[in-house]
């Protein structure tokens, strides 16, 4: 038990280096490249003349720290969506979460008239708030309860529907899609540090609850009589569990436009990685994740240099032969 202990700790400060790593490499890699001895003196003292310094302070630290940001929480919050929906394909996507949050993101645009992308942070809380409640509710009905396969097919459906009526809202209101189309690729790229420090709280604190909720989620797995008989609150459990998925996944998808594969992928490699328990499938998902979309964005500045593709077109490029994989592996079963 203890040896199984080492060996995840020892893999996790391995992921964490690699993601220490991708970060370093994310601050020097660009259209114009910094050597890391450059990124390292930038840090102390800055100086506000030097062009490479500049490029590091004002483009390129912002978009790394936004990349781990988003990633992390993209990571906790499909880990957490899969254990609580018992479904292997469960992500922000396929619920609704990121429909419903793109969906009230439009309607500030059109709507309110907000244009900064610190703006865009509460509609979209708001809006995955309120397609996760949907997407429940409509489960919930009918004999049985939400199931997995119900959840799933609800979320299908809700996010159909949501993203139809945010098709005619921009058909309509062209100004509004001019503005919205460069949000929905899903970029790091064009945020500032404002963002990143008004979403800080939001993922610190879906975080904190993701991460808390392992033993339940745990128990959970062997069924819900058998979870109770543990001594687990499912109603309060699920509660904390799905407040902490509305944070993670508005707060991500309001900083940097709905990105997709991340929070469906990483949790199924982190679980190939620890096992079952879900006290180690969160951490790991909680670093894979910004390790991937940090490599992701450092794919698609390079692939295509000094253009550079955007990092929501790059992670099903990478993620879905991932996933694949996985699938003919037959490890999706394995739940």
């Amino acid at each position: 038990m203890r040896g199984n202990r080492a060996k995840l700790l020892s893999g996790l400060g391995a992921v964490l280096f690699a993601l220490l790593v991708a970060t370093a490499v994310s601050t020097a890699v660009g259209t114009r490249a910094v050597p890391l001895g450059t990124v390292v003196d930038s840090l102390f003292p800055f100086e506000p003349h030097d062009v490479d310094h500049l490029a590091i302070w004002e483009l390129r630290l912002p978009r790394t720290a936004l990349g781990v940001l988003a990633g992390a929480a993209l990571g906790l919050a499909g880990a957490v969506m899969q254990g609580v929906a018992r479904n292997p394909l469960a992500d922000p996507g396929i619920l609704g979460v990121n429909a419903g949050a793109a969906l009230f993101i439009v309607v500030g645009i059109d709507i309110f008239g907000i244009t900064a992308l610190t703006g865009y942070v509460w509609f979209g809380l708001v809006g995955a708030a309120l397609a996760a409640c949907l997407v429940h509710a409509v489960s919930a009905r009918g004999q049985g309860g939400a199931t997995p396969v119900r959840l799933a097919l609800s979320g299908a459906a809700v996010s159909a529907a949501l993203t139809s009526l945010l098709t005619v809202m921009l058909l309509v209101d062209t100004d509004t899609f001019d503005q919205f189309r460069f949000w929905r690729v899903g970029s790091l790229a064009g945020r500032d540090g404002a963002v990143v420090g008004q979403a800080l709280p939001f993922v610190a604190v879906g975080a904190v609850l993701a991460l808390a909720s392992g033993r339940m989620l745990n128990a959970l797995a062997l069924g819900e009589d058998t979870a109770r008989s543990l001594g687990q609150h499912l109603e309060r459990g699920r509660m904390l569990a799905a407040l902490s998925v509305v944070l993670l996944c508005g707060a991500a998808t309001a900083m940097c436009g709905p990105i997709a594969f991340v929070g469906l992928t990483v949790p199924h490699v982190a679980r190939l990685l620890t096992g079952p328990d879900y006290r180690w499938i969160l951490p790991y998902s909680m670093l894979l994740a910004p390790l991937l979309l940090l490599t992701a964005d450092i794919v698609g500045r390079l692939a295509v240099r000094p253009a550079e593709l955007q990092v929501g077109l790059m992670t099903p490029v990478i993620g879905a032969p991932v996933f694949v994989l996985l699938v003919r592996r037959h490890k999706l079963a394995e739940w």
